[in-house]
């Protein structure tokens, strides 16, 4: 490892006391259970030993073909902590390995390549973040505990009548949404969209997440492993602009960028 970069692992605490871990963190919230794949053997270490300070469980490998030997043996994780340069096999390369063995784990990078163009190609492949080695522990975490808790299976309850969330009304039993006692016409799919933001309402939902309920888990169409968030963005404008016909101010819809789509704001 760098000198550069030892000395921005020990900078980090003091460098962002905005995003200063909590002391509490470790107790108050789950521990979220990482595959980290970095082949600097003191970089890896430093970042775990952070990690786990923030709660996260960490198992860590030098490579990537340690890693698919790990799951393939039966290991588990949430989610998928990945460098950019390892030996044998790249993390970008890697990714699409992971794929094809069946292994649809949330990706991140945590990489010093922090150019436009790896970030564009992480998410061309399906990576779910891209994060600067330069940004510190404390953000990454933060980032992957927001990736953890929207790829948990979004909550899908079973309403006996209408279900209300603010000037939205639904009626499961017919595939009926109502913007303010307005018929919005949404298709089938469409509404299926409109109830899992809603009943998530506050809380981002992925983009696989959506289109899952567009199809069905694992669906894969459009063009390339990404194909498919070109297909969610499109199905999100048409629902966007069926509101908006009815409330022109209509903004219950926010997007995270490259990551997915939430319902309300708190």
């Amino acid at each position: 490892m760098t000198t550069q970069m030892k000395d921005n692992v020990s900078a980090w605490p003091s460098s962002n006391p905005g995003f200063r871990p909590d002391a509490n963190d470790a107790t108050t919230d789950r521990r979220i259970h990482l595959a980290f794949v970095e082949d600097d053997d003191d970089y890896r270490e430093a970042v775990t030993g952070e990690l786990g300070d923030h709660g996260f469980v960490v198992e860590s490998f030098g490579d990537g073909p340690a890693l698919l030997d790990s799951f393939a043996a039966g290991g588990e994780a949430e989610i998928i902590l990945l460098d950019w340069n390892l030996p044998s096999v790249s993390g970008i390369d890697l990714l699409p390995k992971l794929r094809r063995n069946g292994i649809a784990l949330p990706v991140v990078f945590l990489t010093g390549r922090s150019q436009p163009v790896y970030e564009k190609l992480a998410f061309d492949r399906g990576a779910l973040d891209f994060v600067d080695k330069a940004r510190g522990v404390p953000i990454l975490a933060q980032r992957l505990r927001l990736i953890a808790e929207s790829a948990k299976k979004p909550a899908e309850p079973e309403f006996e009548g209408n279900f209300h969330c603010g000037r939205l009304m639904l009626k499961p039993g017919v595939s009926r949404a109502y913007w303010d006692d307005s018929d919005i016409n949404l298709t089938l799919t469409e509404f299926k969209i409109v109830h899992l933001l809603a009943s998530n309402v506050g809380r981002y939902v992925t983009y696989r997440a959506v289109y899952d309920c567009m199809h069905y888990v694992g669906f894969i169409a459009g063009s390339g492993e990404n194909g498919y968030r070109t297909n969610v963005r499109s199905c999100i404008k048409r629902i966007r602009n069926k509101f908006r016909t009815i409330d022109p101010d209509f903004a219950e819809i926010d997007n995270y960028q490259s990551f997915g789509y939430r319902w309300g704001k708190t």
